[in-house]
């Protein structure tokens, strides 16, 4: 991982040095060099992550990669997740949220350090939505609607404790649940989509109670829709 990290902060610096010295980039404003750097950035972190959970199979960060445009239109992309990343993390203390590329993942497990529920948890074997969970759900709805061009796809999961069978069909319940309360909540339903994969995903070793309970989760992916990436695009070719 330190390899990583160094390899990282390297290239970093290099497309620093890059765009900061060359003519074009001399008549471009501040503003639209760190939407360059910081898209290309961007783009090299997501490819690295990319290529790392890729072997875990992590689809949600895989939606996320996958929905990436580039360029100086997705640092214009990147910049609007941002404020949206942040809003979460404001108004949901116990999400795991993820700025990963020119979109966002979020994780609710049961795992927190402080013992507490992340936002939207299931009682063991359950998928009924809790009334916690429901007040976590209202907050994401709310911050979803202030920020309407964009996509989110619902991931359920769950740890290896009994079949694969009855584990793939608690996720799956447990997601429709999820996708039903923010249809129900007032979200548009185009918005999302659902999928689920029981114990075929897991974050971490099952091995410890603690890794069957962050393996235990509800994932979103948050990416843009065709509108913010058109509008991204034709921002961009205005600069």
């Amino acid at each position: 991982m330190k390899k990583i990290i160094f390899n990282i902060t390297f290239i970093i610096i290099s497309i620093t040095i890059l765009f900061t010295s060359c003519d074009a980039s001399r008549k471009a404003s501040k503003q639209d060099k760190g939407v360059a750097i910081g898209a290309a950035a961007g783009a090299i972190l997501g490819g690295v992550l990319g290529n790392n959970v890729g072997n875990k199979k992590n689809t949600a960060l895989g939606a996320v990669l996958g929905a990436a445009v580039g360029g100086i239109a997705g640092g214009i992309i990147g910049n609007k997740m941002d404020k949206q990343a942040e809003k979460i993390k404001t108004e949901i203390p116990g999400a795991k949220v993820e700025r990963v590329a020119e979109g966002i993942n979020v994780t609710f497990d049961e795992n927190n350090p402080d013992g507490t529920k992340s936002g939207v948890y299931f009682t063991t074997g359950k998928f009924n939505i809790s009334a916690n969970s429901q007040l976590a759900i209202d907050k994401l709805v709310k911050i979803f609607k202030e920020y309407p061009e964009t996509n989110i796809l619902i991931e359920g999961h769950t740890d290896d404790v009994g079949s694969n069978t009855s584990n793939l069909t608690l996720s799956q319940r447990r997601a429709n649940a999820v996708g039903d309360a923010l249809k129900a909540a007032g979200l548009i339903v185009k918005r999302l989509t659902v999928k689920w994969y029981g114990e075929t995903q897991p974050k971490v070793d099952n091995s410890t109670v603690e890794g069957k309970a962050s393996n235990r989760r509800v994932e979103f992916s948050i990416t843009a829709n065709e509108k913010m990436k058109e509008d991204a695009k034709t921002e961009a070719n205005k600069n």
